[in-house]
């Protein structure tokens, strides 16, 4: 037996939404029931039947974790507010003590008594000491020390053996030429004799062409003696030498 299903539910070839409004403003309402920002008074059940898979079971919950969290923040900010009227407090009674402190302190000081002057002493004493005289006493005494000490000291300086400043020379004495008499020479140096002169070694040195010089070393004390002394002596054996130089000058 066949049906015909057009007439048992019309509906099921009916093309045309009629409630799409209401079931689309219904859908809204559920996601604003899931996300927390329903209008109060809205149906908690909005969206789908009470037992339907995806409703609306996770928002009372999320709503509880809210309202718990604030009822935290709260009771955290009355225990903040209670520490600071205590700290207020504590701060009070020590400003209050410390300005007690310092008014005791400052009495006391005020009523302390000046001290008193020490009592003029009697004409008597005054007339008995003699500072000037003391004063001259001492440096007259201070003063014969300073002269004894300089005179030691002079006495014992003047013990002291002066140095003298001395010099070693070396000196370089040419002849005329080769037939020059050379142990004459040196005698004639050797002559030469001065207060601070003293006379040394000897010998002969070969220049060339078998001329030979005479180098002869001397000490000459430095305020006695000159160079230019020396020089003028020497040349001034005009047979024999022809000219003087200095090879070497060493301090002593």
């Amino acid at each position: 037996m066949l049906y015909d299903f057009r007439m048992a539910n019309p509906m099921m070839q009916d093309s045309v939404w009629t409630k799409q409004q209401k079931y689309e403003e219904a859908e809204a309402l559920y996601q604003q029931v899931l996300a927390g920002t329903a209008p109060k008074g809205a149906p908690k059940g909005a969206g789908g039947g009470k037992g339907a898979k995806g409703g609306s079971g996770g928002a009372p919950a999320d709503n509880s974790q809210v309202m718990n969290r604030v009822s935290s923040l709260e009771k955290e900010n009355r225990d903040l507010k209670k520490v600071v009227e205590d700290m207020k407090s504590l701060v009070q009674k020590l400003e209050n003590r410390v300005t007690k402190l310092e008014g005791g302190s400052s009495a006391p000081a005020a009523q302390a008594p000046a001290p008193k002057k020490p009592a003029p002493a009697d004409d008597d004493d005054d007339d008995d000491i003699d500072l000037f005289g003391s004063d001259d006493e001492v440096d007259e005494e201070a003063e014969k020390i300073r002269q004894e000490r300089l005179a030691a000291y002079e006495a014992k300086k003047s013990k002291k053996p002066a140095l003298i400043a001395k010099s070693s020379l070396l000196l370089d004495v040419k002849p005329w030429d080769d037939e020059t008499d050379m142990k004459k020479m040196e005698q004639e140096v050797r002559k030469i004799t001065a207060d601070g002169l003293l006379w040394g070694q000897a010998k002969l040195v070969p220049i060339g062409y078998g001329i030979k010089k005479l180098q002869i070393n001397c000490v000459i004390e430095d305020d006695k003696i000159s160079t230019d002394f020396l020089e003028e002596e020497i040349t001034a054996i005009e047979d024999l030498v022809q000219s003087m130089d200095i090879a070497a000058f060493n301090k002593i």
